[in-house]
């Protein structure tokens, strides 16, 4: 017999919620087959059986909470059966003496205490959310166990016809009563980490966002004349984010407070630049690293980034490529965002926000005008370690190695 045991995913995460369940009772397995999917914090992880044989006990459902080293099922050697359910415990009181009953053919699922229904905490949870009486819910679990599975499917239950049709006189009463269409959804794991930590962001720092706007014509221009042999040499398109993460390793090399963090009463100022980018994914937005951005060139840069964009998009990032980061860098542009404030990603005290590419009119000198590809970018800081005028020196640094792309390869 082998128990499946939820296994250590990291230090800053103690539990996770089983989303999905690949296998059933009675299934035959071989070592390295998916069990089940594991939803934490930060990533989604698969469980892979580590022996052959039969999945004998599922003893977690979808939808339950479940710790490091819990063990939620077992794995049997070939051809074991499949584990029973222990019977409810003897009434307190025996039952008055009767002619004795055959015995059954097999044995009696589980009752529940009297006046309670048997379901799992993820069932009787979901039904005090939605209303729904756990007495009307019929189980499709063979031994009578409720599960959210059949709360849910209660809740999409057709409601009742009525009696009668409404008078005229009560047809203003009717309308103004009637229930307006909802849909209520659990948030995952994930989506409330996130929400977990912005607030707690915004709570714990002194949070302030300075602004400033680039002229993106010399960055559209060298892109224009490179990106068909850059894609040739480097099998990678060359984007707009290379560009701006050796800028922001410059501005961080001349101010270094933007790459440190708060421990306590000490200030932790980090000697490597480890710049995450934010992704937006299926289950919410992730901060994939680009370790070490301050040793790689232009194509390194824009491989990594790609490679860690997929990967969060199908979901197969690594714990390792979340953690760490030093600084962030976060794109609202690509959604058309024209400006916007980021929330800091803790304990980072910096954050870079880009925003849509604009064709605007600038002044060129007192007598001309010129329509230019312009970008707003927003730096959010910490202003316990980071003094305004260090904070706007800084995106004034970012904004002239934007506008000369040359400075990129001297200063990042």
């Amino acid at each position: 017999m082998h128990d499946i045991i939820v296994p250590a995913m990291g230090e800053s995460i103690t539990e996770g919620t089983i989303s999905k369940w690949i296998v059933q009772v009675g299934d035959a397995v071989k070592q390295g087959d998916l069990l089940l999917e594991l939803e934490t914090d930060k990533v989604n992880l698969e469980i892979s059986a580590e022996q052959d044989g039969v999945v004998t006990a599922i003893l977690a459902k979808e939808g339950d909470t479940v710790k490091i080293g819990e063990t939620v099922g077992t794995i049997g050697a070939a051809g074991a059966a499949p584990a029973v359910a222990p019977a409810a415990p003897p009434a307190a009181v025996a039952p008055p003496a009767a002619a004795a009953a055959p015995a059954p053919s097999a044995a009696p699922a589980p009752a529940a205490s009297a006046g309670q229904t048997l379901a799992s905490p993820a069932a009787r949870k979901l039904a005090r959310e939605q209303g729904i009486d756990l007495s009307s819910v019929p189980a499709r679990d063979p031994i009578g166990r409720i599960t959210p599975a059949d709360v849910k499917s209660a809740g999409n239950a057709p409601a009742p016809a009525a009696q009668a049709a409404p008078s005229p006189a009560s047809d203003k009463t009717a309308t103004a009563n009637y229930a307006k269409p909802e849909e209520r959804r659990k948030m995952s794991r994930r989506r409330m980490t996130i929400a977990k930590r912005l607030v707690e962001a915004q709570q714990t720092a002194a949070m302030l966002t300075t602004f400033n706007e680039v002229d993106m014509s010399a960055i559209m221009e060298i892109r224009k004349r490179r990106k068909d042999s850059f894609k040739e040499k480097h099998d990678v398109g060359l984007g707009f984010m290379s560009f701006f993460t050796k800028a922001v390793v410059g501005a961080l090399k001349a101010f270094p407070l933007l790459n440190a963090e708060i421990s306590g009463d000490d200030i932790i100022v980090k000697k490597y630049y480890d710049i995450g980018i934010a992704v937006s994914a299926k289950e919410g937005l992730v901060v994939p690293v680009v370790r070490e951005a301050d040793r790689l060139g232009f194509a390194e840069i824009e491989r990594t980034i790609v490679n860690l964009a997929t990967k969060a998009r199908s979901n197969t990032l690594e714990l390792s490529e979340l953690q760490g980061g030093t600084f962030t860098i976060t794109n609202g542009g690509t959604f058309g965002s024209l400006l916007s404030t980021p929330i800091l990603n803790a304990p980072q005290v910096g954050i870079l926000g880009m925003h849509k590419i604009q064709l605007r009119p600038v002044a060129i000198d007192a007598e001309r005008m010129e329509n230019r590809p312009m970008m707003y970018i927003a730096l959010s800081y910490d202003h316990r370690i980071v003094d305004g005028a260090e904070a706007v020196q800084f995106l004034v640094k970012v904004k002239e190695m934007l506008e000369d792309p040359e400075t990129l390869l001297l200063e990042g």
